[in-house]
C-alpha cells in the first residue's frame, strides 16, 4: 500500500488526511485550528490522533497553503535586489535595491543594445549582505533570454543568494507584469522555506521520511526544491487544491466547486477534469502577475464572518472574527459575561456609523501582537494593556478605565493586526441551533438571545432569519462568479442586479419573475457546508454533491494532484512570408532563439526540444512515469474580399505538457 499524507493550512483551520494512494481511500483525517504565529503547531496538532506506525510508512507528503497569497497581500517577505535590462521598471511594487543596465531585444529577438555586464556586476557586488534574493528581468527576454541568462551566470559566481530570471517564470509578453512576478517570487523564497522547514520538523518528530511536495496555483504539484526556486507559483494553492479534491471525491470533471472555510468562500470551475485557468495571469493584491493559476473567485464570507445587529438592522460583514463558541473554549471566563449580556439591555449606535465601529456588548477584543513604531493614543495604550491577558468588551474596558466605549480606535489596531475581535458568527448560529456542536454551544446561545431581543424575534426566528441572510450572500457571490465566466466582467448594472435578486429570493416582481438554472452540478467543500449549500443548490435547480470527507477536501486535493509542467514556444513567419505554404520562421523558446528555413522543420524541432526541456523540468519537479502531450495552434487572418479565400499565418504556438505522478519512496531510519 502506498500511503500519502496531505496538509492544507487555511486561514482558520489546518486539515490533514492520510490516504491509500493506490485506491484514493481516506485512512485517517483531522482538523485543527491554524496557528498563524507558528504554523507548525497547527500542523502538529492535526497528527495527534493518527496511527504513528502508519505515519512511518508514508511515501509522500504534500502541502497546500494560502501563505504565499497572504504574504504578498500583506507586503511581507525578504530583501530583494532587481536588475532591469533595457527598460526602466515602474516600481509599482517595493524593491529594496534596483538598477537598470543597457541591453534588451526587439520583438524578433534581435539584440537592440549590447548588454552592459560591467555595470551589472558592479551592482551585484554592492548587494553583498544587503539583499536575500535577486530578480533579473530583460526587455523582451521572452523572445531571447540570452541577456538574462548571462547575468544569472555572473550572479551565481559573485552572490550566494537565490536568483530568478523573468523568462523562467513566464513566456508571455509584458515587461511590467513579468518584473512584478519575478520580484514577488524573490520576496517569497524565505517565507516558503520557513513553512517547509516547519512541516519537515513535524515530519521528523513523527519519523516520516518521504519527499515533500507543494501544490501550485493551477492545482498541480511540485517538489520542495522547485517550490523554493519558484514560490510565486504557489499563490492560490489552497483554492486550487479544493478543485482537485472535489474531482477526486466525486469523480466529476465538469462542475462548479464552492469551498466555504472560516475566513472566505472560494469558487472555481472544473472543465474536462481540470481547473479553469486564468490565462492572463493571476491577480494578487490588485497587481497582475504572469503566474498561471486557477481562476478563483474569493469572497469574504465564511464561518467566521462577523454578524452585526444595530437596533433592528442586521448586517453580515466580511471581517473575520473568532466565533464565541471557540473563544469560550479558550477563555471560559467569557461565558458568565455572555450570560449576563443575554439578560441585559443593549445600546443603539447611529446607523450612519461605519459597521466596524459599531459597539456590541457580546464582542470582545484580545491582544495578538506588539508592533514597533506604531503610535497609540493614551486611551488605546490603556486598552491594549488591559486586553493583553484576557478578552474584554469595549463596554467593560470603558467601565474599568472610566472612559466612554467610543474613546478607543480599536478598528485601527485591528487593521494593523494588533488585536483580534471575538463575536457572533455563522458558526455560532449552527451551535445555537444544535446542528453543529464542535465547541461550546452555550456561548453561542447566549449571544443569539441577546441579538434576537434587539430584533424583537425569538431565538429560533433569529437563527432562521440570519441563516437565510448567509445563504442569500453565498448565492450572490456564486451568481457573480458565473456571470463573470459568461461575460468576463464583474460589473452588474441596475437591471442585472434586479434580475439577480429576483432569482436569489424566488420572489415575483410586479410584472415578471426571474429564475436561473445551472447546467452543472455544485460540489460543496468545507465544513459544515451541509448547513448552507443545499438551499443554495435548490435556488438554482441544480444537483448538490456533498461527498464524504468533503470537510478535508483541500488536503485530499493536495496529496492526489499530479505534477504538470507545460511550456509554450512561439513560431513567427519571416516578414512577408505568412501567405506561403511553408515559410521561413523564427522560433522563440525559454531555451533560446532559433531561425529556420521552413515552418515544418521548426515545428518538428519545437516538439522534440520542448519535450526534452519540459521532461527535464518534470523530473526535477519530482515526477515519474511521465506522459507527454503536444499541441500546435495557428493564428491566421483573412486577406479581404473578392473571392480570394487565402489566409495569412500570423504566428503559431507549440505547447508541450508533461504529466506524471510524484516519485514515492520511504527512506529507512
Amino acid at each position: 500500500m502506498h500511503t500519502g499524507l496531505g496538509f492544507d493550512t487555511g486561514g482558520t483551520y489546518t486539515d490533514a488526511v492520510l490516504m491509500d494512494m493506490s485506491t484514493n481511500k481516506v485512512l485517517q483525517k483531522s482538523k485543527a485550528l491554524t496557528t498563524r504565529d507558528d504554523l507548525s503547531v497547527g500542523i502538529r496538532n492535526t497528527l495527534v490522533g493518527f496511527d504513528k506506525e502508519l505515519l512511518k510508512k508514508v511515501a509522500m507528503v504534500s502541502l497546500s497553503s494560502t501563505l504565499a497569497t497572504n504574504s504578498i497581500v500583506e507586503g511581507k517577505g525578504c530583501r530583494v535586489g532587481l536588475i532591469c535590462i533595457g527598460e526602466e521598471f515602474e516600481m509599482s511594487i517595493p524593491v529594496d535595491v534596483h538598477v537598470t543596465v543597457a541591453g534588451g531585444h526587439d520583438l524578433n529577438g534581435a539584440e537592440v543594445d549590447e548588454l552592459d555586464e560591467t555595470a551589472a556586476e558592479e551592482f551585484m557586488l554592492s548587494l553583498v549582505d544587503r539583499v536575500d534574493g535577486l530578480a533579473i528581468n530583460g526587455y523582451l527576454s521572452v523572445r531571447n533570454p540570452d541577456h538574462e541568462l548571462r547575468l544569472k551566470k555572473i550572479a551565481k559566481r559573485v552572490l550566494d543568494i537565490p536568483v530568478v530570471c523573468g523568462h523562467e517564470l513566464s513566456s508571455s509578453l509584458g515587461f511590467h507584469e513579468r518584473t512584478v512576478t519575478s520580484v514577488m517570487n524573490s520576496r517569497l523564497i524565505p517565507i516558503l522555506k520557513d513553512l517547509m522547514d516547519s512541516v519537515k520538523k513535524v515530519m521528523r518528530e513523527y519519523k516520516i521520511c518521504a519527499p515533500l511536495m507543494i501544490v501550485k496555483g493551477d492545482g498541480s504539484i511540485m517538489s520542495e526544491n522547485i517550490a523554493l526556486e519558484r514560490p510565486i507559483e504557489t499563490i492560490l494553492s489552497g483554492p486550487a487544491a479544493s478543485l482537485i479534491g472535489a474531482k477526486v471525491l466525486t469523480g466529476t470533471g465538469d462542475a462548479i466547486v464552492m469551498d466555504m472555510g472560516g475566513t472566505t468562500t472560494d469558487i472555481g470551475i472544473l472543465r474536462n477534469g481540470y481547473p479553469r485557468l486564468e490565462k492572463e495571469g493571476a491577480m494578487i493584491g490588485n497587481r497582475r502577475t504572469r503566474v498561471l493559476a486557477a481562476e478563483i473567485s474569493t469572497s469574504g464570507i465564511g464561518g467566521d464572518s462577523r454578524i452585526v445587529v444595530n437596533g433592528s438592522k442586521f448586517m453580515l460583514e466580511s471581517l473575520r472574527v473568532v466565533p464565541l463558541c471557540i473563544a469560550v473554549s479558550k477563555w471560559p471566563q467569557l461565558l458568565p459575561r455572555l450570560e449576563a449580556a443575554s439578560k441585559a439591555g443593549s445600546r443603539f449606535t447611529p446607523e450612519s456609523m461605519d459597521a466596524t465601529n459599531i459597539i456590541q456588548d457580546i464582542e470582545f477584543f484580545v491582544k495578538l501582537k506588539d508592533l514597533k513604531n506604531v503610535s497609540l493614543s493614551k486611551e488605546d495604550e490603556a486598552l491594549f494593556a488591559l486586553i493583553s491577558e484576557e478578552p474584554f468588551s469595549l463596554k467593560e474596558v470603558g467601565a474599568k478605565l472610566n472612559l466612554h466605549p467610543f474613546s478607543f480606535n480599536v478598528s485601527r489596531m485591528e487593521a494593523l493586526g494588533m488585536v483580534q475581535r471575538i463575536g457572533l458568527t455563522p458558526t455560532d448560529l449552527l451551535h445555537a441551533e444544535g446542528s453543529y456542536t464542535g465547541f461550546v454551544s452555550a456561548a453561542s446561545e447566549y449571544a443569539v438571545t441577546h441579538q434576537s431581543r434587539k430584533m424583537n424575534m425569538s431565538e429560533k426566528e433569529f437563527i432562521e432569519f440570519a441563516k437565510e441572510k448567509v445563504i442569500d450572500k453565498l448565492s450572490e457571490v456564486l451568481l457573480r462568479k458565473l456571470f463573470f465566466e459568461e461575460t468576463n466582467t464583474f460589473d452588474i448594472d441596475d437591471v442585472g442586479s434586479d434580475l439577480m435578486w429576483k432569482a436569489i429570493s424566488g420572489r415575483d416582481g410586479l410584472d415578471f419573475s426571474c429564475r436561473i438554472k445551472f447546467n452543472k452540478p455544485l460540489i460543496g467543500i468545507g465544513a459544515p457546508v451541509s448547513a448552507w449549500f443545499p438551499q443554495v443548490a435548490e435556488k438554482f435547480g441544480t444537483d448538490l454533491l456533498l461527498p464524504e470527507h468533503s470537510e478535508v477536501g483541500n488536503a485530499i486535493g493536495a496529496v492526489t494532484g499530479s505534477i504538470i509542467e507545460s511550456v509554450e514556444v512561439l513560431l513567427k513567419p519571416a516578414p512577408g512570408q505568412g501567405a506561403m505554404d511553408d515559410p521561413s520562421c523564427i522560433l522563440f523558446a525559454p531555451y533560446g532563439r532559433f531561425e529556420f528555413e521552413k515552418l515544418s522543420d521548426a515545428t518538428v524541432f519545437a516538439v522534440e526540444e520542448t519535450s526534452k526541456y519540459v521532461t527535464e523540468r518534470a523530473h526535477k519537479a519530482g515526477a515519474d512515469h511521465i506522459e507527454l502531450r503536444s499541441e500546435k495552434v495557428e493564428k491566421k487572418v483573412g486577406l479581404g474580399r473578392g473571392g480570394y479565400d487565402g489566409r495569412v499565418l500570423l504566428e503559431a504556438t507549440v505547447t508541450v505538457t508533461a504529466i506524471g505522478k510524484p516519485r514515492q519512496f520511504t527512506v529507512s531510519e
